[in-house]
Parts: C-alpha cells; structure tokens; sequence
C-alpha cells in the first residue's frame, strides 16, 4: 500500500512539474476540427488520457472475445467428452 502511495504521490508531482514547465499555448488543428487554443500540457495531458481509455477499450473488447471463444470451447470439449462417455459405456 506505500508503495502505490509512493507512485502515486511521484506521478502527481511529474504530472505538476509538467503542467508547470508546458504552459505555451497551442490550438490543435485535426483535418475537419481546429480545437480551440489551450496550454500544451492540458492537451499533451488530455490525449495521454484519451489514448489510455482507449487502449483499455479496445483490450476489453480483445479479451471479451476471447473469453467467448474460451467458453464455446469449453462447451465443445464438454459435449465430445460426454459422448467419449457414452461410446465407452457401449462397448462394455
């Protein structure tokens, strides 16, 4: 617990020290959008954040279809191990 403590509280001083050193303004021109001005730390910051969600997303959506192979799997091994039973019980 004092060691994520410890992170944390040196995260939020980098994440500070950061914000305190990037404070030029930039406007963010993407194609079709020109997003409005802002200091360069909120948007080096703000996609940081948004590629992390994002990246999460996509994980659970990753590991959400693994875990329905992984289940459909288990069914099949499931039905041809009842049928591997019901073979051996005939041949007695």
């Amino acid at each position: 617990m004092l060691i994520i403590l410890t992170i944390c509280i040196v995260i939020g001083f980098v994440g500070i020290m950061f914000t305190i050193h990037n404070t030029a303004k930039v406007s963010i021109d993407l194609i079709f959008i020109q997003l409005p001005e802002a200091s360069l730390s909120l948007w080096l910051i703000a996609f940081f954040v948004l590629g992390g969600l994002l990246g999460s997303l996509l994980s659970s959506m990753a590991l959400l279809g693994l875990k329905t192979k992984l289940s459909l799997s288990r069914r099949k091994v499931q039905a041809v191990s009842k049928e591997l039973d019901r073979y051996r019980s005939k041949a007695v």
